[in-house]
């Protein structure tokens, strides 16, 4: 109730981001969702009820990262959570990637994930207070074998290593930094990567017997993102349904 949270990636409303901030909304959160298009984060922000804002933001770009968290302190006038939401999924084999698929998705994923935290840290450490949920995945816990090749496995394990790193560094400041990791979810980025036998297949590999939706991965992300959970720090925190069991 009453802070302000930056969700990355969060312009679909059928993805996890958006329905991270539909959560925080009915909890009472004011929310700023940073997308690539400012016309569509701002429709997704307006899905939200008045009050909210979308924002134009290539995470790849430190400087814009830093832009965008000026002008949410500039129109809020404070700033408590970021969720690093944002990143490229990509499917491809070793050696059926390119150069290029590669640094779409580490820069995405690994880059983007350094660039808003690094805008939003001075801040947190100004008020002594501040919560950073990163999205990692399965893919990292299990090394792969789920949807994303090696490149996203990878992507995503750094994400997970960032966010226990800077849990360590920002501990002092009354910072607050985890990762979800999150199994096969039914978003937009699922359309098209998976067919029917590999759908029937990952559900019954799965024990809770469904795939994820976006709200199981926002309830997990509102209780690290609040007080709820305000002696964790540090952790990966598995939502996978029982996918992967360790």
């Amino acid at each position: 109730m009453g802070r302000v949270a930056i969700i990355t990636g969060a312009a679909s409303v059928r993805g996890i981001g958006w329905a991270c901030g539909r959560l925080f909304a009915g909890e009472g959160a004011t929310l700023a969702l940073l997308d690539l298009d400012a016309g569509a984060a701002q429709a997704a922000a307006d899905a939200l009820g008045p009050g909210h804002r979308g924002l134009a933001c290539d995470v790849r770009d430190a400087a814009r990262c830093e832009a965008g968290v000026a002008q949410v302190l500039a129109e809020f006038g404070r700033l408590d959570i970021l969720v690093n939401n944002a990143g490229v999924s990509q499917p491809h084999h070793l050696m059926d990637s390119t150069q290029d698929d590669y640094d779409l998705v580490f820069d995405s994923s690994v880059r983007g994930t350094y660039n808003m935290s690094r805008s939003v840290v001075p801040h947190f450490r100004r008020q002594r207070s501040g919560v950073i949920v990163c999205m990692g995945s399965v893919a990292a816990q299990r090394g792969g074998g789920i949807l994303g090749g090696p490149h996203y496995a990878a992507a995503k394990g750094a994400v997970q290593a960032m966010a226990k790193a800077m849990a360590r560094e920002l501990g002092p400041d009354n910072v607050r930094v985890n990762a979800l990791s999150p199994g096969l979810v039914e978003t937009d980025l699922l359309l098209g990567k998976l067919t029917d036998d590999g759908r029937a297949r990952a559900i019954a590999n799965t024990p809770a017997g469904r795939l994820a939706r976006p709200e199981d991965i926002a309830g997990a992300c509102l209780f690290l993102a609040s007080d709820l959970s305000s002696f964790v720090t540090g952790t990966v925190l598995d939502v996978n349904g029982g996918l992967h069991i360790h």
